[in-house]
């Protein structure tokens, strides 16, 4: 008798809904056989469903003359992961009548342990948002996954324990039934972000922090430099504590992002994600990829922050591959067995020494570089990359007189996150109807509506576009900045000043 369930797996970051057939025959000798291009996991599963399957109660596959084939369609994709185990054994009671249901319009995802125990599975948002769009009604998760699943709306979620519960409530003889899991709700105040690092715990540097909340209103990228021991880093880590927090349909895509890698901390994303790759990163670990593409930290830091700390430190062709997402957000993957589109929608934030040793310009330390290893550490950053970087920060030493200070130095986080907050906002409604949601994602279409400027302010902009001979690209960020600039002051237009401060930003 042959049967067909269904289950899915994801691809890059797309779900695809697989189906399982299973044909069982009488044989003389016991033949157990999953085809569809499966890869060690899944040709390993013969043995956890057979397991699984007598330790719930049934006449394992093993013990019969039988003859079993899996087939997992479509044929001509891999199939990798534990993710099939659930529907493989559930077709396998089906079609040797163990039990009796109908296996139309429901999805079972899960990885089944030799006792028939559901355990966890990667990128279950992704596969149950794959299932309601190809119109399943039910879908069957792992316990552990079912917060997650319940993000989607409009779909029935059957939260799983093991194997002899799912068996018992599809087989109507039984009079066991699983509870529907509710819609997820999230309750955003409870989940308000811990801050680990307050902006008035780091002393003095008062135009970095101005231009971390300019860069955080609206989604530019920054690159700090200066001397060793400056508080670089500490800036950048204090950065998470002033962005806003996270809508509903970003939680989505975060969420699936994290969980697809296998790096979901609870049940769904609330804070905005701050990836800090060491420079020692392959180019594979940053950009993603693989024989089958997975996301790289370029993904990972979607809708939050990327930390590239010792910027000119990492390898050349790790710092090229951001020309791509810093200009477009999405960064494509290509491979000889296909090319896929991950999201990178990031504010990337850079740090490094003014030279190797880091003291040219000291008041107080000898600089030991030569000027060829000088010119060599600073032309490790490109002029494209240049270009894409909206602010260039200078963070100079601090007098220790300042350090051995106990006050608090300048504005809280929550002070500046506020004045984040109603940025975005305004932003938001500006770009209503565009799909963009920060100014920094507008394009040269974008600034003609959204982005005007008078006669004058257009004047001072051309003078210094030309004296700091700026690019196409540079010049239109630094009216994308200066309309950032312009919001965090509630100012309808662009005004001189806001251009004037955008300005002082390029790099000298």
């Amino acid at each position: 008798m042959s049967v067909k369930v269904h289950s899915a797996q994801v691809i890059g970051l797309k779900g695809v809904v697989i189906d399982v057939e299973v044909d069982v025959t009488g044989s003389s000798l016991h033949h157990f056989t999953v085809v569809g291009l499966p890869d060690k996991a899944v040709e390993e599963s013969r043995e956890r469903i057979s397991a699984a399957i007598k330790n719930s109660g049934y006449n394992s596959p093993q013990k019969q003359n039988q003859r079993i084939t899996v087939s997992l369609a479509p044929a001509d994709l891999k199939k990798e992961g534990p993710v099939f185990d659930l529907a493989i054994a559930l077709a396998y009671v089906l079609a040797s009548k163990q039990i009796n249901f109908d296996p139309s319009e429901k999805l079972f995802l899960g990885e089944l342990a030799l006792d028939g125990t559901i355990r966890r599975i990667k990128g279950t948002l992704i596969l149950v948002k794959a299932a309601q769009k190809a119109g399943f009604k039910e879908v069957y998760v792992p316990e552990e996954n079912s917060k997650e699943a319940g993000l989607i709306k409009g779909i029935k979620i059957f939260s799983c324990k093991n194997l002899k519960e799912v068996t018992d409530h599809l087989d109507k003889r039984m009079d066991f039934f699983l509870n529907e899991h509710p819609e997820t709700k999230i309750d955003f105040e409870k989940f308000q972000m811990e801050i680990p690092l307050d902006l008035n715990d780091i002393k003095g540097q008062e135009t970095a922090k101005r231009g971390l909340e300019i860069a955080a209103a609206g989604g530019h990228n920054i690159l700090m430099v200066g001397p060793p021991g400056t508080g670089k880093t500490m800036l950048a880590k204090a950065f998470a504590s002033i962005l806003p927090p996270l809508s509903f349909e970003e939680i989505l895509e975060v969420t699936a992002i994290h969980s697809v890698a296998g790096i979901l901390d609870g049940d769904f994303l609330t804070f905005r994600p701050l990836r800090s790759p060491h420079h020692t990163s392959s180019y594979v670990a940053i950009v993603g990829g693989g024989a089958y593409p997975r996301p790289g930290e370029i993904t990972l830091s979607h809708r939050g922050v990327l930390f590239l700390d010792e910027f000119p430190e990492f390898e050349r062709r790790v710092i090229e591959s951001l020309r791509q997402p810093l200009e477009d957000g999405v960064i494509t993957v290509a491979r000889a067995k296909g090319s896929l589109r991950f999201p990178a929608r990031f504010i990337m934030i850079c740090t490094m020494n003014p030279c190797p040793c880091g003291n040219i310009g000291s008041k107080t330390k000898q600089c030991v570089c030569s000027q060829s290893a000088i010119m060599r550490y600073q032309r490790k950053i490109s002029g494209p990359i240049v270009d894409r970087i909206d602010l260039w920060l200078e963070v100079p030493q601090i007098e220790h007189e300042k350090l051995s200070d106990m006050q608090d130095s300048g504005e809280s986080s929550k002070e500046i996150q506020k004045r984040v907050v109603k940025a975005r906002e305004i932003q938001k409604n500006r770009l209503k109807g565009t799909k963009l949601l920060t100014n920094s994602e507008m394009s040269v279409r974008e600034l003609k509506k959204f982005a005007m400027l008078s006669e004058n302010v257009k004047n001072i902009l051309n003078q210094a576009a030309q004296r700091l001979d700026l690019s196409g690209r540079a010049y239109h960020r630094v009216i994308k900045l200066s309309r950032t600039i312009a919001d965090l002051e509630g100012a309808g237009d662009i005004r001189e000043g806001h251009i004037l401060e955008a300005l002082q930003y390029r790099p000298k």
